[in-house]
């Protein structure tokens, strides 16, 4: 299906994003994609730098006609999300990504596709390989890391880019021009338990899933509605709680990404078995009617299953379930300041409780450092209550919005040239671009973000259109060549 791929307009960006693509990224194990790119500067006879943490800077000189004006930097970061669907097998270490076009988009078979970032990354790449394309003397830097901690912009040290403008790839919809974003927060809540071995003959096991859900990115979807299967799962247990007794649960998976699916296995009494199925199948039902719009393939699914050796004790069930169901997820506070943004966030992202111990993870998200705080106290609060350790990790700034900005006063004329006068949407978004990071190793650096029409990122759903990416790289050829003059 590459060859689909490739013959796509625009061909040199298609094809690069295609090469990327066959070239396994996983975060934190991006070794191989951190050799590829190496190699792509070096084979172009470009200055190719990796530094100490693994980020790779590529320079190239401007072409004729425009040394004159102010050097740049395109950043995009290397690494992708790695979701795929319960029933595909794939392995994200070994293999690239198997894609396809279905009418005006480019999917991926039951996985990520990886169009975040790598569209940006190819676009780069795409602009570096061409002896055609008009540019300012440009530095392009690829980071690592970027969706489970940002480690790699952390890692960046100050000194090493030259440019006074940074172009980041890294926006989802391509009449958006990014000026701003949140910052964020890993909260983590762990417990240790006793477990009780199980002795009676008179007990049933039933292992409940929840699955079908959407999923999708924790900052740039959670104000859509989308079921989160965390959230959907202990509601459930909720409701029958004085019937059951909680072996394991397993839910969700990347901080960043909404949780698609969760499963749970539970004991119930023989003389109990048919009031918790009578409760249990009524609020399944309830709550998939309280989705059928925006998870119209939600499921809730339960099977008899062989007795596990042991459970939860009852106090602890009753602790942890009561504070999964107090604890925030979703938004927390819209922005006062701008309309419609959100300001303030949580996704429950990783829920696990198994062998004795419980790990609750959540992404805490917010353009105000107060505001993020605030939650992060309300989260660290209720789980403490139920006996948990609450460690703040991961913690990473947000970008503040520049309406001043030298370089948005240039892209915005472009954009309305280009599209019948229509105005692009300027704002701040609620996703975490590093620009807030790279910002204060290089406070001077006038930064921008936009790129292609990208849905369902994080998700096995995620899909890149080919009309907007047509738009987009249009509109990247015109603002290299009207880089203001330094």
């Amino acid at each position: 299906m590459s060859q689909a791929i490739r013959a796509l307009e625009p061909k040199v960006l298609w094809n690069k994003f295609a090469d990327l693509n066959a070239v396994p990224r996983p975060s934190k194990k991006e070794e191989r994609v951190i050799k590829f790119m190496k190699d792509f500067g070096e084979k172009l006879g470009l200055e190719t730098i990796e530094d100490a943490v693994g980020n790779v800077i590529i320079r190239k000189p401007a072409t004729k006609g425009l040394e004159d004006r102010k050097p740049i930097v395109m950043q995009s970061h290397l690494d992708m999300v790695h979701q795929k669907n319960n029933d595909t097998v794939f392995d994200f270490d070994t293999q690239g990504i198997e894609m396809y076009v279905e009418d005006d988009w480019v999917k991926a078979k039951g996985t990520t596709l990886g169009a975040d970032n790598g569209l940006g990354v190819a676009t780069i790449m795409a602009i570096l390989e061409s002896d055609t394309i008009a540019h300012p003397d440009l530095e392009a830097l690829f980071t690592i890391d970027e969706e489970t901690g940002m480690t790699g912009a952390m890692g960046l040290k100050g000194g090493l880019l030259k440019g006074d403008i940074l172009l980041n790839l890294d926006t989802e919809e391509d009449d958006e021009i990014g000026v701003g974003c949140a910052g964020g927060l890993d909260i983590t809540a762990t417990r240790s338990y006793n477990q009780e071995q199980l002795s009676s003959k008179e007990l049933s096991a039933f292992k409940i899933e929840v699955k079908g859900l959407q999923g999708g990115h924790s900052g740039m979807q959670i104000h859509e509605g989308l079921g989160n299967a965390n959230k959907i799962m202990n509601r459930l247990l909720f409701a029958v709680l004085e019937d059951i007794r909680i072996s394991e649960i397993d839910g969700g998976s990347l901080r960043n990404a909404i949780p698609r699916e969760s499963g749970a296995t539970v004991v119930v009494r023989s003389n109990k078995e048919d009031r918790f199925l009578n409760v249990f199948n009524a609020l399944s039902e309830t709550i998939k009617k309280e989705y059928k719009t925006m998870e119209p393939e939600l499921q809730v699914v339960f099977n008899k299953v062989e007795l596990p050796i042991h459970v939860m004790t009852q106090d602890v069930q009753e602790l942890i379930v009561k504070a999964l169901y107090a604890a925030h997820n979703g938004v927390y506070r819209m922005s006062a300041d701008i309309p419609d943004l959100v300001e303030t966030s949580n996704n429950m992202a990783r829920v696990v409780v198994k062998d004795g111990n419980i790990k609750v993870g959540c992404l805490t998200r917010s353009s105000v450092e107060t505001s993020k705080m605030d939650l992060a106290n309300v989260l660290k609060s209720t789980f403490e209550l139920a006996g948990c350790e609450v460690e703040f990790s991961g913690d990473y700034p947000g970008w503040a919005p520049n309406m001043n900005s030298a370089i948005l006063k240039v892209m915005v004329p472009i954009y309305e040239r280009l599209n019948n006068g229509e105005k692009p949407h300027v704002a701040a978004c609620h996703a975490g671009l590093e620009c807030g990071i790279l910002g204060q190793n290089y406070p001077d650096l006038d930064m921008i973000s936009f790129g292609p029409n990208i849905k369902g990122a994080h998700s096995p759903d995620e899909r890149a259109q080919i009309s907007s990416v047509q738009k987009y790289w249009e509109f990247v050829l015109e603002i290299l060549k009207n880089i203001p003059k330094a």
